[in-house]
């Protein structure tokens, strides 16, 4: 589940290359942080344990990749990872989000993880234990038909055809698992996501319940195969393996931490905010927080803190948290540079997403490079003189540019060429091209 855990952070940049476009400060910082981690492992425990992750705090304004390293950094080493908007919690004893329900969210996603890696390990032992079910049950319905021939010959027919997927949508009745959890209304502003599974304690109380359905035989693997593969799998495996991976390698995005950074003198929303700082500072510091899977340290577990800061200062933050985000990367806005290569380089770039689109309706988009530089420069020039989206502002002009064919692609054979070059952009731009022309001149 968990590989290229051995990178070193040059190899780490140059994967995020792949899909990021500049920002190389940011990429190396979290580099480093993960390589740390690996190095930490390495160490003899009476070590490991005095080590704890360098936080970081990205700084630069929206849509310039402060997200997406971070999520491509977890993805690339397959550690459990959480986005989390600072604004969504409140100080403790007001209504909303409690900050230890970050923690209870990495565990759940690690969790996820693990899952599905233990089901892939029991599949092959689920699979045979599904085919024969769904034989008996196939022979069962066929016999009903064919009462004159013999069990054993009807067997070996239908073995063949199940391996064939000859009998995908043949229909039997299957005995599958009926269900129910009980439904807890819980209090408002409570988390739902609570250190307690409710739902296994009253679903244990109550003796395992199945009921008969009609389904086609492919419906019928894949819903008996989910269930086999469950009841193959270790729970409390699971459940400690969770809780390991999200502590020796969960990742936590604190976005818009700028929003509760406090710089006015103490009262009103202030005081709330600097409550919600205070709230998670020991969970950045280092606490035992109780989850549904057991309880979880959060020592060591990496967090890193994102925003733009433009009305406050990272020194508005509390020092005390300030102190536990030791790294602050400041990212820079994007340039018309950036932006060509945004849509040129990536190897999921927007140009290629659009292609891949259109060709399903047989329309073969070819983009010129002179094209995409005033595309570039049209979203720098947007940027500039309004809201600053960052790379977001190429999805809003990628629309524009090319709604009239996305809209008069209709399927039909055979394959259109439309090429995108200067002309097409002037002719569909215009709009948009002198709104920006426009706005040069407003005071």
């Amino acid at each position: 589940m968990v590989q290229n855990k051995s990178l070193s952070p040059k190899e780490i940049v140059d994967q995020l290359d792949r899909y990021i476009i500049g920002q190389s400060k940011g990429k190396r910082a979290v580099a480093v942080a993960l390589r740390n981690r690996y190095r930490r492992n390495k160490l003899p425990q009476e070590i490991r344990d005095e080590i704890t992750p360098k936080n970081i705090i990205l700084k630069g304004p929206t849509g310039v990749g402060k997200t997406e390293i971070a999520r491509r950094l977890a993805r690339l080493v397959g550690a459990p990872f959480v986005k989390v908007e600072a604004t969504k919690y409140t100080e403790v004893g007001y209504v909303g989000r409690d900050v230890e329900s970050m923690i209870r969210d990495l565990v759940e996603v690690a969790a996820r993880m693990i899952r599905e890696n233990k089901q892939g390990e029991v599949m092959q032992r689920a699979e045979t234990v599904v085919e024969k079910k769904i034989i008996d049950a196939v022979v069962a319905e066929k016999k009903k038909m064919a009462t004159d021939v013999p069990l054993d010959i009807l067997r070996q027919q239908t073995m063949v055809e199940y391996k064939d997927g000859k009998l995908d949508n043949f229909t039997i009745e299957i005995e599958v698992a009926d269900v129910k959890k009980p439904d807890m209304q819980m209090p408002m502003g409570m988390d739902m996501n609570i250190g307690i599974d409710i739902g296994n304690i009253f679903g244990g109380l109550m003796p395992r319940r199945t009921k008969r359905k009609s389904m086609t035989v492919a419906k019928a693997r894949e819903m008996l195969v989910s269930e086999e593969s469950e009841r193959l799998i270790d729970k409390d495996a699971i459940n400690a393996e969770a809780i390991q991976l999200a502590e020796e390698n969960g990742i936590i995005f604190i976005d818009e931490i700028d929003k509760i950074a406090s710089a006015g003198g103490g009262n009103g929303p202030e005081v709330s905010r600097e409550g919600v700082q205070r709230d998670i500072l020991p969970i950045v510091e280092g606490c035992t927080v109780q989850t549904k899977y057991g309880p979880i340290k959060t020592d060591y577990i990496l967090f890193i803190a994102a925003g733009a800061f433009h009305i406050s200062r990272i020194q508005d933050l509390i020092p005390e948290l300030q102190g536990r985000f030791p790294i602050r990367v400041d990212l820079q806005s994007l340039t018309k540079d950036d932006f060509y290569k945004i849509l040129t380089v990536p190897e999921n770039a927007l140009t290629k997403q659009y292609a891949d689109l259109l060709r399903v309706d047989h329309v073969n988009l070819v983009f010129e490079d002179e094209a995409l530089k005033m595309v570039a420069e049209i979203a720098e020039q947007e940027n500039e003189t309004s809201e600053n989206l960052g790379a977001r502002r190429l999805h809003h002009i990628m629309e524009v540019l090319l709604e009239e064919v996305s809209f008069n692609a209709t399927g039909k054979k055979p394959m259109k060429t439309v090429t995108i070059n200067q002309k097409f952009v002037k002719d569909n731009m215009a709009n948009l091209m002198k709104k920006t022309d426009l706005k040069k001149y407003v005071l």
